[in-house]
Protein backbone atom coordinates (compact mmCIF):
# COMPACT_ATOMS: atom_id res chain seq x y z
CA UNK A 1 0.00 0.00 0.00
CA UNK A 2 1.45 3.58 -1.25
CA UNK A 3 1.63 6.13 1.84
CA UNK A 4 0.32 9.33 0.07
CA UNK A 5 0.64 12.67 2.39
CA UNK A 6 -1.45 15.54 1.10
CA UNK A 7 -0.30 18.87 2.42
CA UNK A 8 -2.92 21.85 1.67
CA UNK A 9 -4.74 24.19 3.46
CA UNK A 10 -6.80 25.21 0.48
CA UNK A 11 -10.02 24.31 2.12
CA UNK A 12 -9.30 26.93 4.98
CA UNK A 13 -10.43 29.51 2.83
CA UNK A 14 -13.81 29.25 1.36
CA UNK A 15 -15.15 29.92 -2.06
CA UNK A 16 -11.92 28.92 -4.08
CA UNK A 17 -11.20 26.61 -7.00
CA UNK A 18 -8.02 25.22 -5.55
CA UNK A 19 -10.15 24.00 -2.12
CA UNK A 20 -12.62 22.74 -4.91
CA UNK A 21 -10.44 20.87 -6.53
CA UNK A 22 -8.41 19.52 -3.69
CA UNK A 23 -11.67 18.45 -1.88
CA UNK A 24 -12.45 16.12 -5.18
CA UNK A 25 -9.04 14.25 -5.51
CA UNK A 26 -8.82 13.15 -2.05
CA UNK A 27 -12.93 12.15 -1.59
CA UNK A 28 -12.23 10.27 -4.75
CA UNK A 29 -9.09 8.61 -4.18
CA UNK A 30 -10.18 7.47 -0.64
CA UNK A 31 -13.21 5.89 -2.56
CA UNK A 32 -12.10 4.28 -5.12
CA UNK A 33 -8.44 3.07 -4.07
CA UNK A 34 -8.80 2.33 0.22
CA UNK A 35 -6.76 -0.71 -0.59
CA UNK A 36 -4.16 0.46 -2.46
CA UNK A 37 -3.32 3.68 -1.10
CA UNK A 38 -2.72 4.96 1.90
CA UNK A 39 -3.85 8.67 2.45
CA UNK A 40 -3.36 10.94 5.60
CA UNK A 41 -3.78 14.77 5.56
CA UNK A 42 -0.99 17.63 6.84
CA UNK A 43 0.24 14.65 8.97
CA UNK A 44 4.51 14.66 9.22
CA UNK A 45 5.37 11.29 8.46
CA UNK A 46 7.17 8.74 6.67
CA UNK A 47 5.64 9.08 2.84
CA UNK A 48 5.89 7.07 -0.47
CA UNK A 49 4.33 9.95 -1.85
CA UNK A 50 3.95 13.92 -0.33
CA UNK A 51 1.76 16.18 -2.27
CA UNK A 52 1.86 19.69 -1.96
CA UNK A 53 -1.46 21.45 -3.17
CA UNK A 54 -0.47 24.61 -1.16
CA UNK A 55 2.54 26.32 -1.08
CA UNK A 56 2.24 27.61 2.77
CA UNK A 57 6.08 28.17 4.10
CA UNK A 58 5.95 25.51 6.61
CA UNK A 59 5.42 22.98 3.95
CA UNK A 60 8.32 24.51 1.82
CA UNK A 61 10.57 23.76 4.99
CA UNK A 62 9.01 20.43 5.38
CA UNK A 63 10.50 19.30 1.49
CA UNK A 64 14.10 19.22 3.12
CA UNK A 65 12.80 16.06 4.98
CA UNK A 66 14.31 13.23 3.55
CA UNK A 67 11.22 11.48 4.83
CA UNK A 68 8.90 12.91 2.45
CA UNK A 69 9.22 10.18 -0.42
CA UNK A 70 8.24 11.87 -4.24
CA UNK A 71 7.49 15.23 -3.90
CA UNK A 72 4.47 15.92 -6.00
CA UNK A 73 3.45 19.68 -6.59
CA UNK A 74 -0.10 21.17 -7.82
CA UNK A 75 -0.06 23.81 -9.71
CA UNK A 76 -2.85 26.24 -9.20
CA UNK A 77 -1.30 29.50 -10.33
CA UNK A 78 1.45 31.21 -11.66
CA UNK A 79 2.45 34.30 -10.62
CA UNK A 80 0.96 35.84 -13.50
CA UNK A 81 -2.23 34.33 -12.69
CA UNK A 82 -2.16 36.18 -9.41
CA UNK A 83 -2.47 39.40 -11.46
CA UNK A 84 -5.91 41.26 -11.06
CA UNK A 85 -6.08 38.96 -7.82
CA UNK A 86 -4.26 40.24 -4.67
CA UNK A 87 -3.15 43.70 -4.01
CA UNK A 88 0.38 42.78 -3.06
CA UNK A 89 2.71 46.01 -2.71
CA UNK A 90 6.34 46.23 -3.77
CA UNK A 91 8.53 44.94 -2.73
CA UNK A 92 6.25 42.21 -1.05
CA UNK A 93 4.81 41.34 -4.51
CA UNK A 94 7.98 40.71 -6.06
CA UNK A 95 9.27 38.62 -3.39
CA UNK A 96 6.28 35.97 -3.04
CA UNK A 97 6.42 35.82 -6.95
CA UNK A 98 10.03 34.48 -6.08
CA UNK A 99 8.97 32.30 -3.52
CA UNK A 100 6.38 30.51 -5.75
CA UNK A 101 9.13 29.86 -8.40
CA UNK A 102 11.31 28.72 -5.78
CA UNK A 103 8.46 26.42 -4.37
CA UNK A 104 7.90 25.05 -7.24
CA UNK A 105 11.04 23.73 -7.80
CA UNK A 106 11.48 22.18 -4.98
CA UNK A 107 9.29 19.57 -6.19
CA UNK A 108 10.08 16.24 -7.71
CA UNK A 109 7.36 16.70 -10.23
CA UNK A 110 4.68 19.24 -11.03
CA UNK A 111 1.09 18.28 -12.00
CA UNK A 112 -0.82 21.52 -14.22
CA UNK A 113 -4.28 21.34 -14.70
CA UNK A 114 -3.60 23.14 -17.79
CA UNK A 115 -1.07 21.87 -20.87
CA UNK A 116 -0.97 25.79 -21.71
CA UNK A 117 1.08 26.32 -18.24
CA UNK A 118 3.89 23.64 -19.20
CA UNK A 119 6.03 26.38 -21.63
CA UNK A 120 5.34 28.95 -18.77
CA UNK A 121 7.29 26.66 -16.39
CA UNK A 122 10.08 25.66 -18.42
CA UNK A 123 10.51 29.37 -19.36
CA UNK A 124 11.21 29.45 -15.46
CA UNK A 125 14.10 26.75 -15.61
CA UNK A 126 11.72 24.06 -14.53
CA UNK A 127 12.52 20.61 -16.72
CA UNK A 128 9.55 19.72 -19.14
CA UNK A 129 9.84 16.35 -18.55
CA UNK A 130 9.53 17.11 -14.74
CA UNK A 131 5.72 18.49 -15.67
CA UNK A 132 2.37 16.35 -16.34
CA UNK A 133 -0.85 17.59 -17.39
CA UNK A 134 -4.25 16.17 -15.45
CA UNK A 135 -7.21 17.92 -15.47
CA UNK A 136 -9.74 18.66 -12.49
CA UNK A 137 -12.83 16.92 -12.37
CA UNK A 138 -16.25 16.98 -10.31
CA UNK A 139 -18.77 14.74 -8.72
CA UNK A 140 -21.43 13.86 -10.66
CA UNK A 141 -22.88 12.54 -7.33
CA UNK A 142 -23.18 15.86 -6.81
CA UNK A 143 -23.11 17.88 -9.83
CA UNK A 144 -26.21 16.81 -12.16
CA UNK A 145 -28.72 18.03 -13.91
CA UNK A 146 -32.54 17.93 -12.57
CA UNK A 147 -35.37 17.32 -14.22
CA UNK A 148 -38.04 19.85 -15.20
CA UNK A 149 -39.93 19.71 -11.99
CA UNK A 150 -37.12 19.80 -9.50
CA UNK A 151 -36.26 22.50 -11.49
CA UNK A 152 -39.37 24.53 -10.48
CA UNK A 153 -39.03 23.83 -7.28
CA UNK A 154 -35.51 25.26 -6.96
CA UNK A 155 -36.81 28.53 -8.72
CA UNK A 156 -39.37 28.86 -6.29
CA UNK A 157 -36.99 28.01 -3.75
CA UNK A 158 -34.81 31.14 -4.61
CA UNK A 159 -38.04 33.11 -5.58
CA UNK A 160 -37.26 33.06 -9.16
CA UNK A 161 -39.62 33.17 -11.91
CA UNK A 162 -40.18 30.44 -14.43
CA UNK A 163 -40.40 32.80 -17.19
CA UNK A 164 -37.29 34.69 -16.12
CA UNK A 165 -34.02 34.18 -18.23
CA UNK A 166 -31.16 33.50 -15.35
CA UNK A 167 -27.53 34.23 -15.99
CA UNK A 168 -25.12 32.80 -13.24
CA UNK A 169 -21.59 33.54 -12.73
CA UNK A 170 -19.93 31.90 -9.64
CA UNK A 171 -15.84 32.41 -8.48
CA UNK A 172 -14.43 35.05 -6.07
CA UNK A 173 -16.01 38.83 -6.41
CA UNK A 174 -12.52 39.73 -8.06
CA UNK A 175 -10.81 42.00 -10.95
CA UNK A 176 -9.39 39.01 -12.68
CA UNK A 177 -12.66 37.06 -12.45
CA UNK A 178 -14.42 39.75 -15.09
CA UNK A 179 -17.01 40.80 -12.30
CA UNK A 180 -17.06 44.40 -13.90
CA UNK A 181 -18.08 43.16 -16.72
CA UNK A 182 -20.49 40.78 -14.80
CA UNK A 183 -22.07 44.01 -13.42
CA UNK A 184 -22.06 45.95 -16.36
CA UNK A 185 -24.09 43.29 -18.20
CA UNK A 186 -26.69 42.90 -15.64
CA UNK A 187 -27.49 46.99 -16.23
CA UNK A 188 -27.63 46.59 -19.56
CA UNK A 189 -30.36 43.60 -19.18
CA UNK A 190 -32.64 44.79 -16.94
CA UNK A 191 -34.69 42.11 -17.50
CA UNK A 192 -32.78 39.19 -16.76
CA UNK A 193 -31.69 38.05 -13.51
CA UNK A 194 -28.37 38.05 -12.66
CA UNK A 195 -26.84 36.04 -10.02
CA UNK A 196 -22.74 36.04 -8.98
CA UNK A 197 -22.31 33.33 -6.35
CA UNK A 198 -18.83 33.67 -4.53
CA UNK A 199 -17.41 36.57 -2.11
CA UNK A 200 -14.35 38.00 -0.91
CA UNK A 201 -12.27 35.08 0.21
CA UNK A 202 -9.20 37.36 1.10
CA UNK A 203 -11.18 40.84 2.34
CA UNK A 204 -9.80 43.98 1.69
CA UNK A 205 -6.48 42.38 -0.15
CA UNK A 206 -8.94 41.54 -3.23
CA UNK A 207 -8.36 43.96 -6.16
CA UNK A 208 -10.41 46.31 -7.11
CA UNK A 209 -12.21 45.65 -2.99
CA UNK A 210 -13.44 49.36 -2.44
CA UNK A 211 -15.41 49.52 -5.72
CA UNK A 212 -16.78 45.98 -5.87
CA UNK A 213 -17.94 46.29 -2.50
CA UNK A 214 -19.82 49.07 -2.94
CA UNK A 215 -21.77 47.50 -5.86
CA UNK A 216 -22.49 43.92 -3.98
CA UNK A 217 -23.81 46.03 -0.93
CA UNK A 218 -26.26 47.91 -2.87
CA UNK A 219 -26.82 45.95 -6.67
CA UNK A 220 -28.82 46.66 -9.25
CA UNK A 221 -32.70 45.05 -8.97
CA UNK A 222 -31.55 42.32 -10.95
CA UNK A 223 -28.30 41.46 -9.56
CA UNK A 224 -28.00 39.19 -6.57
CA UNK A 225 -24.76 38.84 -4.70
CA UNK A 226 -25.93 35.28 -2.28
CA UNK A 227 -22.21 35.44 -1.16
CA UNK A 228 -20.01 32.45 -0.80
CA UNK A 229 -22.42 29.49 -0.65
CA UNK A 230 -22.16 25.11 -0.81
CA UNK A 231 -21.74 22.91 -3.24
CA UNK A 232 -25.00 21.77 -2.31
CA UNK A 233 -25.92 25.45 -3.66
CA UNK A 234 -23.67 25.64 -6.33
CA UNK A 235 -25.61 23.16 -8.04
CA UNK A 236 -28.50 23.73 -7.31
CA UNK A 237 -28.01 27.49 -9.06
CA UNK A 238 -26.17 26.01 -12.11
CA UNK A 239 -29.46 24.54 -12.70
CA UNK A 240 -31.72 27.35 -11.98
CA UNK A 241 -29.44 29.10 -14.50
CA UNK A 242 -30.34 29.15 -18.30
CA UNK A 243 -26.52 30.46 -18.71
CA UNK A 244 -23.65 30.15 -17.35
CA UNK A 245 -21.39 33.39 -18.01
CA UNK A 246 -17.84 33.42 -16.57
CA UNK A 247 -16.06 36.66 -18.10
CA UNK A 248 -12.58 36.00 -16.26
CA UNK A 249 -9.61 37.53 -17.74
CA UNK A 250 -6.86 34.67 -16.49
CA UNK A 251 -7.61 30.74 -15.20
CA UNK A 252 -6.00 27.60 -15.05
CA UNK A 253 -8.91 25.22 -15.41
CA UNK A 254 -11.78 26.96 -13.46
CA UNK A 255 -13.68 24.42 -11.31
CA UNK A 256 -16.68 26.86 -11.61
CA UNK A 257 -17.44 25.61 -15.66
CA UNK A 258 -16.74 22.38 -14.64
CA UNK A 259 -19.27 22.57 -12.24
CA UNK A 260 -21.89 24.07 -14.93
CA UNK A 261 -20.85 21.28 -17.33
CA UNK A 262 -21.62 18.34 -15.20
CA UNK A 263 -25.35 20.17 -14.48
CA UNK A 264 -25.74 20.14 -18.05
CA UNK A 265 -25.90 24.08 -17.62
CA UNK A 266 -24.74 26.07 -21.16
CA UNK A 267 -21.70 27.89 -21.03
CA UNK A 268 -20.33 31.40 -21.90
CA UNK A 269 -16.80 32.08 -21.47
CA UNK A 270 -14.33 35.17 -22.04
CA UNK A 271 -12.37 33.46 -25.31
CA UNK A 272 -9.02 32.87 -23.39
CA UNK A 273 -6.40 31.19 -25.23
CA UNK A 274 -5.73 28.95 -22.57
CA UNK A 275 -9.12 27.49 -22.81
CA UNK A 276 -8.37 26.00 -26.66
CA UNK A 277 -6.26 23.03 -25.20
CA UNK A 278 -8.84 21.68 -22.86
CA UNK A 279 -12.30 23.07 -23.61
CA UNK A 280 -12.63 24.25 -27.14
CA UNK A 281 -16.08 23.46 -28.30
CA UNK A 282 -18.08 23.16 -25.46
CA UNK A 283 -19.04 26.63 -24.82
CA UNK A 284 -19.60 29.93 -26.58
CA UNK A 285 -16.74 32.58 -26.72
CA UNK A 286 -17.16 35.96 -26.30
CA UNK A 287 -14.49 38.33 -26.77
CA UNK A 288 -15.40 41.21 -24.79
CA UNK A 289 -18.50 42.29 -22.94
CA UNK A 290 -19.80 44.01 -26.05
CA UNK A 291 -19.75 41.10 -27.64
CA UNK A 292 -20.93 38.88 -24.34
CA UNK A 293 -24.21 41.21 -24.79
CA UNK A 294 -24.99 40.77 -28.17
CA UNK A 295 -24.64 37.02 -27.22
CA UNK A 296 -26.55 37.18 -24.54
CA UNK A 297 -29.44 38.41 -26.44
CA UNK A 298 -29.15 36.51 -28.93
CA UNK A 299 -29.05 32.94 -26.83
CA UNK A 300 -32.08 34.19 -24.61
CA UNK A 301 -33.87 34.12 -27.76
CA UNK A 302 -32.96 31.17 -29.16
CA UNK A 303 -34.02 28.36 -27.30
CA UNK A 304 -32.70 25.76 -29.95
CA UNK A 305 -29.18 27.51 -29.60
CA UNK A 306 -29.36 27.23 -26.00
CA UNK A 307 -30.27 23.59 -26.34
CA UNK A 308 -27.47 23.15 -28.42
CA UNK A 309 -25.09 24.63 -25.50
CA UNK A 310 -26.82 22.34 -23.35
CA UNK A 311 -25.67 19.48 -25.26
CA UNK A 312 -22.06 20.08 -25.72
CA UNK A 313 -21.67 20.76 -21.81
CA UNK A 314 -22.80 16.98 -21.28
CA UNK A 315 -20.58 16.13 -23.81
CA UNK A 316 -17.50 17.75 -21.82
CA UNK A 317 -18.80 16.55 -18.73
CA UNK A 318 -18.38 12.76 -19.69
CA UNK A 319 -14.44 14.11 -20.74
CA UNK A 320 -13.49 15.37 -17.63
CA UNK A 321 -15.71 12.69 -15.71
CA UNK A 322 -14.64 11.05 -12.00
CA UNK A 323 -14.03 7.75 -13.55
CA UNK A 324 -12.04 8.33 -16.30
CA UNK A 325 -10.26 10.89 -14.46
CA UNK A 326 -9.65 8.03 -10.92
CA UNK A 327 -7.30 6.02 -13.41
CA UNK A 328 -5.11 8.91 -14.71
CA UNK A 329 -4.52 9.82 -11.05
CA UNK A 330 -4.07 6.06 -10.33
CA UNK A 331 -1.38 5.39 -12.94
CA UNK A 332 0.14 8.58 -11.93
CA UNK A 333 0.61 8.19 -8.31
CA UNK A 334 2.10 4.34 -8.93
CA UNK A 335 4.59 5.32 -11.94
CA UNK A 336 5.96 8.17 -9.31
CA UNK A 337 6.29 6.09 -6.62
CA UNK A 338 8.78 3.68 -8.98
CA UNK A 339 10.62 7.02 -9.50
CA UNK A 340 11.17 7.00 -5.45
Amino acid sequence: MLKITMYSSADKVKGQGVGSAYLELVQMLRQRFSKEFDIEINKWRASDISHYHTIDLPFYFSTFSKKRGRKIGYVHFLPETLEGSLKIPQPFRGIFYHYVIAFYKRMDHLVVVNPSFIPKLVAYGIPENKISYIPNFVDAKEFYPVDDAQRRRLRAKFKIPLTKFVVLGSGQVQERKGVPDFIQLARQNPDIQFIWAGGFSFGAMTDGYKELKRVVDDPPANLWFPGIVSRQEIAELNNVADLFLLPSYNELFPMSVLEAFSCGTPVMLRDLSLYHSIIEGYYEPATDVDDMQRKLTRLSNNSDELKGLRDKARRASQRYSKDHLAKIWYRFYTSQAKEK
